[in-house]
This record gives structure tokens, C-alpha cells and sequence, in this order.
């Protein structure tokens, strides 16, 4: 029987890889260490800022970077990979058509389990770049879901906490948080979605309410099952109740 092993571009940021990590471990139904989904980590943080370079901020693409590694990982006999970055999904298709192993699409996978709750109209935080390219609200509007997103003042809140906060090694000023979730709830957001896996350590480390999905544990998810190994029965449901 082939061992279904899982590749992981990762080091954007290392603590987001780290929390993606144990996200699978968490979620496995393992009875042994033997029972756990292998993993071939490369943690890369020298790869470009994907916002600077997608915001025209930079010239430094990540793309060379990330399909290199991803090639690499291919080359070890990964069975599936998963980037635990979701701004680094808009890259999907350069990466997917450019590595030789199948890659998850972590967003395609969120919008497929909100269609399937029958969730209408979904409030998004996330970086500068996610945000404006549309990544997100492009797939959820081809779903038929409709999207709000936080004012410029609250966006700026939102980068606050992944630049200042999360990826400084810093607690998080939650304040600037709730705000942000106040005016996307006001806004009618029924669920609103961690669109980045510095958000994610956000959700691990401090009470952040009901309503939220986070994209990152989808990806975990979704790699759990696709490497054949049973979800943990508290991890169907990932919408914070």
C-alpha cells in the first residue's frame, strides 16, 4: 500500500507553519505516533514578502521560490502538498500547473464547506494584497456568496495585528480586533473568515467569539483526509461556535 505523504512550502511565516503543523497533528484520530500523517516540512522564511510583491511594493516575486521547493518536495515522493500562506494562494495556478504533485487549494476547499452550510454572506480579514486581488471574494462570488470586507481604517487595524502584532512575536491588541469583527458582523456577515495564517495564531491564542472560520484549518483538514487518515470528530464542524 503507497504511504500517503504530505509536503509543506513553509516559513510564511515560520510560527504560521509551525501552528499548521500541529493543526494535523491535532486533527489526526491517532491511536500511535505510527498512526500520524508523515510530513516533509521546508521551511523557507527567506521567501519574498507575497503582499509587498503583489501590492507592486516590491520586485522580488515569491513564485521562483515557492515552485522550487515545491519541485523538491515532489522530487522526495510527497503524495500531496499544502502552503500554509493564504496569500500565497494567488500564486495557486502557477504552482499547481508547475509541481508534479497535486496541491490543496485551501480557499476552493473554505468556499466548498461554507456553500455546503448554506452560508449567504461572509466577512473577510486578511492582508492588504488578499483583500485587493480579490482571491477570496472572487471564488466566494462564483459560489454565490456574497462578501463584505473591513473599511480602510479597520483594514488597517487588521495589517496592524499580522505585521506588528503576530509576525513581531507580539501579543495581540485584541481591541483592534473586535473592532474589525463589530463592523463586518454590522455589515451582515454570518461567518466571517480568517483569510490569513497569522489571524490563525490569533485564534489559537486568545477567545475571539463565535462566527469565525479559519482558511488555515481548512487546509489542515482537508490534508488530514486527503492523506487517508481519520478527522478527529471535534474538527468536522470548524466554524467557532
Amino acid at each position: 500500500m503507497k504511504k500517503e505523504i504530505l509536503g509543506v512550502i513553509g516559513g510564511l511565516g515560520p510560527i504560521a507553519t509551525a501552528h499548521f503543523m500541529e493543526l494535523v497533528i491535532n486533527m489526526t484520530q491517532a491511536n500511535s505516533d505510527q498512526e500520524n500523517v508523515e510530513m516533509i516540512i521546508y521551511n523557507f522564511p527567506s521567501i519574498p514578502d507575497r503582499t509587498e510583491y503583489i501590492l507592486g511594493k516590491s520586485d522580488e516575486s515569491p513564485l521562483p521560490e515557492m515552485l522550487r521547493i515545491g519541485r523538491s518536495l515532489a522530487s522526495q515522493g510527497v503524495s500531496l502538498i499544502a502552503i500554509p500562506c493564504v496569500t500565497a494562494h494567488y500564486f495557486y495556478r502557477e504552482i499547481a500547473q508547475g509541481i508534479s504533485a497535486p496541491v490543496v487549494n485551501g480557499i476552493a476547499e473554505t468556499v466548498a464547506l461554507l456553500k455546503a452550510r448554506g452560508i449567504q454572506k461572509v466577512g473577510i480579514m486578511a492582508t492588504d494584497g488578499t483583500i485587493r486581488t480579490g482571491i477570496l471574494s472572487k471564488e466566494l462570488s462564483f459560489a454565490g456568496i456574497e462578501t463584505v470586507v473591513p473599511s480602510g481604517e479597520r483594514q488597517q487595524d487588521v495589517m496592524h495585528l499580522i505585521y506588528q502584532n503576530v509576525k513581531a512575536g507580539k501579543r495581540a491588541e485584541m481591541d483592534r480586533f473586535c473592532r474589525v469583527r463589530q463592523e463586518l458582523t454590522e455589515q451582515g456577515a454570518q461567518v466571517i473568515l480568517l483569510g490569513c495564517t497569522e489571524l490563525s495564531l490569533i485564534k489559537r491564542d486568545e477567545e475571539i467569539g463565535p462566527g469565525f472560520l479559519d482558511i488555515m484549518e481548512v487546509l489542515a483538514q482537508q490534508s488530514v483526509l486527503r492523506c487517508g487518515k481519520t478527522l478527529r470528530k471535534e474538527y468536522e464542524d470548524l466554524i467557532t461556535g
